[in-house]
């Protein structure tokens, strides 16, 4: 596989496993990182950080730099990133494939969440049900969906700073995870939270909120995941990229 050279999207925990493990087999790669963290986890290995310039950017990237595999670790909510290595990786005809993370669809409380399809409707949904304490985990770039909670006592968990400043009423909380149950359960406690709004980021990661919710008997609201595009590849785990690599 000495030819081999992998372009890995990514920026999130799979992307780094996917990163030693190319780096112990000795497959080249090269990490690319969106750059919207200012202090991002960095894989072993050659990272680059920042957008492509679009679709064009990427495919003359892929040619350039002679990659002959993209890997899409992205997370599962990245959806322009996705379209734009599908469309950039068949202009290029550069093999793709897609890293998965497990939906919480198969979580054993998942029928019990109440699952909705956009972060308009987790806002709308906690205002129907009259909630007034919800704990917000769905990412930093989704909150201006709820900017207009006022009078509501949110609990806002994020890495970076706001861009705008919050609601009076909110409480923000700057911190990165993982998270144990024991620290979600008491900062859940602390807060007297009386909903989980998450989204179906996946794996295990940052599940520990989920069975912290369980445990309190805190209703949890979940957004589901975007469609991927059709045609794209999806594979589970690490030895699947190898075999696609090596393919």
């Amino acid at each position: 596989m000495s030819s081999t050279k992998v372009l890995v999207l990514g920026g999130t925990s799979e992307a780094r496993a996917l990163a030693a493990r190319l780096d112990e087999l000795g497959i080249a790669f090269v990490s690319s990182l969106a750059g919207r963290v200012s202090r991002p986890r960095l894989p072993v290995g050659d990272v680059r950080i920042g957008g492509f310039g679009g679709v064009a950017g990427l495919t003359a990237a892929l040619r350039d730099d002679r990659f002959t595999h993209v890997v899409d670790a992205t997370h599962p909510f990245a959806v322009t990133m996705r379209s734009h290595a599908v469309a950039a990786c068949a202009a290029a005809d550069v093999p793709l494939v897609r890293l998965a993370r497990p939906s919480w669809r198969e979580h054993p409380d998942a029928p019990t969440w109440h699952w909705v399809s956009t972060y308009a409707g987790a806002q709308a949904l906690v205002d129907a049900q009259g909630w007034r304490r919800p704990f917000v985990t769905t990412g930093r770039q989704t909150l201006e969906h709820y900017l207009g909670w006022d009078d509501t006592a949110a609990l806002v968990r994020i890495v970076e700073p706001l861009d705008v400043p919050a609601p009076q009423a909110w409480t923000v909380l700057h911190t990165r995870g993982p998270f144990d149950v024991d620290a979600e359960i008491a900062t859940m406690r602390e807060h007297a939270v009386d909903v989980l709004l998450t989204k179906d980021s996946g794996g295990s990661y940052t599940a520990a909120k989920l069975t912290a919710a369980r445990e309190l008997g805190v209703p949890v609201v979940v957004v589901a995941r975007p469609a991927a595009p059709a045609g794209l590849r999806e594979v589970s785990t690490l030895d699947e990229v190898v075999t696609f690599l090596r393919s």
